[in-house]
């Protein structure tokens, strides 16, 4: 607490300074102003009066002299304008500075016949001080106006305070229309129904049929959730509404409640329409599990929300569409029949969606000719659409900076390799730490190799990437939806073949770090098959389910429990009992074939990068007896 006031008075202090130097400031202008004003009033005669050569009483001995022919008296400055006698008209006359009275000179201008006259000159210090006092006027008003504006500004922004933030367009000239969006088709196909619904309502209408109130997009994050609800926007031609679901929730409580009102109301003034909510479980979370209790903001926000949806009132021809990528922390009650009418799963592309969209993005960028799609589209199980186009991002990035004209083959394997593991680092210098490690890059693609049922081998490396030391990769060879108990034990294996491979080369006491990562997917890989999978000797029941967020329940761990302590001692014992059955048959491969894993460490340590394919090439000729004895006989 006292932290906290020491900081508002640090700020209430600062704000005082500002006010006191501002008001300073100001001060200091109109006083720079007066002293102008000052200045510019007597300066002038002044200066005028200084670069005289005739003084007063020179001029009256002139005069007595009779060489001044012609005078002329201004009273307003006290000055007088002598010209003498041979001064042609070229020469300017000297200044003389009078005095207020000047009888003696008057009588002797008289006396002498010296012809002279009095012209008085304007005088501009009242045209001045107007001036100057007006300019000080005019700043005056100008600083109560920009507060005035500022007082009000803010006042109207606490007026709108409960309006709606959603973006509001006529016509969504998006620029994206279905043909741009790729590797989806399931989902634009229910999608495209939506909007022949909101151009030819009539042919549904006219069987009977009800236009849908909301469609709600579920999947990954990067799958083209947004892309579609702008593809629709822009191929629907109706007015558009996005907003973000953060954007309901402030601080104040029914806030929220008022912008989802003002939301719908200007929806229903321009019906029909689209309404579009990105990232809804922002606001749509299940209520009664939080912790601000029944006042709290959020959960006022979903049930206006709710109600406009489907209320007392309805909404006709207004259609929301909304997305997210967790629909299990979602309100039952926003997912019933008659508000989210339509779930559409936008999921991770296949082979063929693959090769769509990166035909689609490849589209405009230089491709050069030798570059296979479809060879790309293979290497890359489990891309979203967002990291296709960012491997063809990084690609062009890749090729501007060797300065090539084209993106070939080489670029996409070294941007694929960026995006998978990070951004290449320095290569190892030969030591004993650059051998075990490529020992156990080794051991992983050994085994993984050998053991029936595992992916194959893309690529072996021992150039730092991220925060690897060296890399293993493995890729399917295709999509794979179901995984069998086998592939899951090949998996374990190939995983634990790097510290076997260190403990069989090196010995238990020369073990490192390195395994730190493959440990724990091991641990949760084996505890997923006993507790989730049901292949273990406890039979198939369900003894764990993992619960990652605290508001949907009370328990705060991250794994919640559904069994005894005698069944919990029992699930350790078949975690054990997988990872050393594992453990133990990556130990055999690795020591029944010891030459052939010298003779890979001794090339992978030569070319730091072995490819997937002369790897599998190499296995076969080391590990065949005739093979091994060629290799040993040289």
């Amino acid at each position: 607490m006292q932290n906290s006031s020491w900081h508002k008075n640090e700020s209430q202090g600062k704000t005082a300074i500002k006010r006191q130097s501002r008001a300073k400031s100001l001060k200091q202008i109109i006083a720079g102003w007066m002293l102008l004003q000052t200045v510019l009033t007597v300066t002038p005669a002044h200066l005028k009066a200084q670069d005289k050569d005739l003084t007063y009483g020179g001029l009256l001995q002139k005069i007595d002299q009779g060489q001044v022919s012609k005078l002329e008296i201004d009273p307003a400055s006290q000055v007088a304008k002598v010209t003498l006698v041979g001064q042609g008209d070229k020469v300017q006359p000297q200044e003389v500075k009078l005095l207020e009275q000047n009888p003696e000179l008057i009588a002797k201008l008289k006396a002498k016949n010296v012809e002279f006259d009095i012209q008085p000159s304007t005088d501009n210090s009242a045209a001045v001080n107007l001036m100057t006092n007006l300019f000080i006027v005019l700043l005056l008003l100008g600083l109560v106006l920009m507060l005035l504006r500022r007082s009000a500004n803010m006042s109207g922004q606490a007026m709108n305070f409960g309006k709606s933030r959603a973006r509001f367009q006529m016509e969504a000239k998006t620029g994206i229309s279905f043909n741009e969006v790729a590797g989806i088709e399931e989902a634009k196909e229910e999608l495209q129904e939506v909007v022949t619904f909101l151009k030819n309502p009539e042919k549904f209408t006219a069987i009977g049929a009800k236009i849908p109130r909301g469609v709600l997009l579920i999947g990954p994050p990067g799958t083209g959730k947004t892309l579609l609800a702008k593809a629709i926007a822009g191929e629907a031609a109706v007015p558009f509404f996005s907003i973000s679901g953060s954007e309901f929730v402030e601080m104040f409580v029914g806030v929220g409640a008022s912008r989802v009102r003002d939301l719908f109301k200007k929806a229903k003034e321009n019906a029909p329409c689209l309404v579009f909510i990105d990232e809804i479980d922002a606001v749509g979370r299940q209520r009664g599990v939080g912790y601000g209790g029944g006042n709290d903001e959020r959960e006022q926000t979903l049930n206006q929300l709710l109600t406009e949806m489907d209320g007392f009132e309805g909404n006709a021809g207004i259609i929301i569409i909304a997305a997210t990528n967790r629909p299990d922390v979602l309100d039952m009650a926003l997912l019933r029949p008659g508000r989210f009418d339509r779930q559409v799963i936008v999921d991770y592309p296949d082979f063929s969606g693959r090769r769509e969209i990166l035909e689609v993005h490849a589209r405009n960028k230089k491709v050069d000719p030798n570059v296979s799609l479809e060879a790309i589209a293979k290497r890359t199980p489990g891309f979203t659409g967002a990291d296709l186009a960012n491997v063809l991002n990084e690609g062009a990035i890749f090729t501007a900076r060797r300065r090539k004209e084209a993106i070939t083959m080489s670029e996409i394997n070294d941007a694929i390799d960026r995006v998978v593991a990070g951004m290449e680092g320095t290569p190892l210098v030969d030591s004993k730490s650059k051998r075990l490690i490529a020992y156990h890059e080794i051991g992983h693609a050994l085994v993984g190799t050998l053991t029936p049922g595992h992916d194959p081998v893309e690529k072996v490396t021992l150039i730092p990437r991220g925060q690897a030391m060296g890399l293993t990769w493995f890729t399917p060879d295709e999509d794979q939806g179901l995984v069998s108990r086998s592939q899951l034990i090949a998996r374990i294996t190939a995983l634990l073949g790097g510290r076997v491979a260190e403990e069989c080369i090196f010995g238990d006491s020369e073990v490192t770090t390195g395994a730190t990562n493959d440990i724990e997917k091991v641990t949760s890989l084996a505890r997923r098959m006993v507790t989730r999978f049901g292949m273990s000797d406890l039979g198939p029941f369900a003894l764990e389910e993992d619960q990652n967020n605290s508001f949907l329940g009370n328990d705060f761990g991250g794994r919640r429990s559904e069994h005894s302590e005698e069944i919990a001692s029992r699930i350790d014992a078949q975690v054990r009992s997988i990872v050393n059955y594992a453990h133990n048959t990556a130990y055999k491969i690795i020591q029944d074939n010891r030459g052939a894993v010298d003779r890979l460490v001794d090339l992978l340590i030569e070319q730091e990068t072995i490819e997937g394919d002369e790897f599998r090439k190499l296995v076969d000729q080391l590990t065949q007896p005739s093979n091994q004895t060629l290799a040993t006989s040289r």
